[in-house]
């Protein structure tokens, strides 16, 4: 059905070892983008387009809706383990964008462009470290997700020994 190239090609998104591990990061990293993304629609106002307006997004409602659902969708396909490095990428992304536009202003004490400061009792290094723990924590896992793959129990390591029974 594929050929050589195309099968090493699939094997490089998909392809995984059998760690039995990875479970534990995948459920911790997919769990929390798929709460995050649900609450962006549960409470608009405080953790969805009211807090990408606050932020200075233009058009939050448009930012935040396309957040939350990139959110839901790689959150459940890191928790079936289903293309997890794309979805690690996806959220990669995501997490570095949410650090450069609502943390390093902190680190400076500023706003920059559209992006809003807010109010904390302390600004600095050590005030943006406290406030991206789970950021970073974010940041990390699906970093961990994309270099190992989905792990064992993962739909990605069936579709990975069916590809190498072929």
């Amino acid at each position: 059905m594929f050929n050589k190239i195309q099968t090493d090609s699939i094997y490089k998104i998909i392809g995984t070892g059998s760690e039995k591990t990875t479970l534990i990061i995948r459920f911790m990293v997919g769990w929390v983008f798929l709460s995050e993304g649900i609450q962006k629609f549960i409470y608009p106002a405080t953790r969805g387009a009211g807090r990408f307006e606050g932020m200075g997004f233009p058009n939050p409602e448009f930012f935040a809706s396309f957040v939350g659902v990139f959110e839901i969708l790689c959150g459940i396909a890191l928790l079936a383990g289903f293309l997890t490095r794309p979805a690690a990428l996806a959220m990669i992304i995501n997490m570095t964008v949410a650090i450069v536009v609502t943390k390093i202003p902190i680190a400076f004490a500023e706003s920059f462009g559209p992006f809003q400061l807010r109010e904390l009792g302390s600004y600095g290094f050590w005030s943006m470290a406290h406030e991206m723990r789970t950021d970073f924590a974010m940041w990390l896992g699906s970093l961990f997700l994309l270099i190992k793959g989905g792990g064992r129990w993962s739909l990605d390591l069936d579709m990975t020994k069916k590809l190498e029974n072929k």
